[in-house]
Parts: structure tokens; sequence; C-alpha cells
């Protein structure tokens, strides 16, 4: 386990995921997997904020492992999302464009979680802001069951059909358990395309007049 920690080249994974907890226990089960691999190789997370759902089963095992846990959430979802006492960190901020960008800029990489609309559009955002060169961050999808095999089938038949590149394909990592995806994302190496925009980071967050608030839960 020491072992792990001093080799990971992460200090913190973002991890994208629902706010509900899905009907199967294997999804509950995967969140919370994930949270003690993070925790074995001595990374922080950085999630939603949210203390319900999967969002709160991944956050709460961090926390209980000792790592820290940043949560990044609008004000207008405090409510709906936070329930109880807070975990960890607290960032609030004034919209969904401004979180992406906060929880994107904190994170070494990226890990999606069973989830709806909502995961999947930050899942899909942070991939296509690797496909034009914003970032060089790894990418992975936490397969869990199967539940991703629709999305990954339809990323493939885009490539047949010439709408993704075959290197843009690979941006995705995907693996059925929290152990074998983490180790993944760790060996795994970004390819380019010619044809990537050089884009630089910092300008991408400025495109969304992003300004970081200070921590903590306002009053």
């Amino acid at each position: 386990m020491e072992e792990e920690r001093r080799s990971s080249k992460f200090k913190r994974i973002c991890v994208y995921c629902g706010s509900s907890s899905g009907k199967k226990p294997t999804y509950q089960e995967a969140a919370i997997e994930l949270g003690k691999q993070l925790v074995e190789r001595g990374i922080d997370l950085v999630y939603g904020g949210g203390s319900v759902g999967l969002m709160g089963l991944v956050s709460q095992a961090v926390h209980d492992g000792g790592r820290h846990v940043l949560g990044v959430i609008p004000r207008t979802l405090m409510p709906r999302e936070i329930t109880g006492e807070t975990i960890g960190e607290v960032r609030a901020v004034s919209g969904m464009h401004q979180r992406k960008a906060e929880m994107a800029r904190q994170a070494d990489a990226f890990i999606a979680l069973p989830g709806g609309y909502g995961t999947l559009e930050e899942l899909l955002e942070v991939i296509t802001w690797a496909q034009l060169g914003i970032h060089r961050k790894p990418v992975g999808l936490l397969n869990v069951e199967g539940y991703y095999n629709s999305l990954l089938s339809f990323l493939d038949k885009a490539v047949d059909e010439g709408f993704i590149s075959p290197t843009a394909r690979r941006i995705i990592v995907s693996a059925p358990t929290a152990q074998q995806l983490v180790r993944e994302l760790e060996e795994h190496v970004p390819e380019t395309d010619e044809i990537t925009s050089k884009l630089i980071w910092e300008e991408e967050v400025q495109r969304f007049n992003y300004t970081p608030t200070e921590s903590g839960v306002p009053s």
C-alpha cells in the first residue's frame, strides 16, 4: 500500500457521478471502492460537492480514509445536493460552467462513475477539451456491470463513420473495477492528433470568465 502511494503520479482525481445512487447495489459498492482506491494510493478527491447519491458515497469513503476532499458546487444546487453536514472542503461557485472549470483545473485525471445527464455532460466536455489539446489529463470510465457499454459502442460507431478519429477515441480509458481503472490511468500516455488545436488551458478557463471563490460554504 505504501509503495502505491509513493508511485502514484496523481495528486487529485476528479470524479463525475450521479446525485442518485442507482438501482443496483453494485453501483454504490463501486463508488465506495473507488474512494478506497484513491485513499490507498494517497490521491485526493475533487467532485461535485453533493452529499447524496454516488457523490456522497465516494466522497465519504475518501474523507473517512483521511484524504482531502474538495467539493465544487453551484450555490443554487446546494439545497438539493447537500443534506446534513458537508464533507471535506466545499467551494461554492456561481454556476455550472465555473464548477466544471474549477473541478478540471484542480484535477490531474478524471473518472466517471455511473450517472445521468449531468455526469455525461461533464464527461463529454472534458473529453472534448482533451481532443482540442486544452489538457493532457487522462479520462476514465468506471464501467460497472457494462453500464457504459452503449456509450462506448456509440463512440466506436462514430469512429467508423468518420466523426471521431481513432486517436481521439483512445482518450477514454475504460475498466470494470476501480482498481483496474486507476492502474490503467496511471499507465496511460495521451496521444495528440497532428491537427489538434494548440490551445492553452488558462485561456479556456478565462473563456468562462472564471474567478476562483474563497473556500467554504457561504453563510
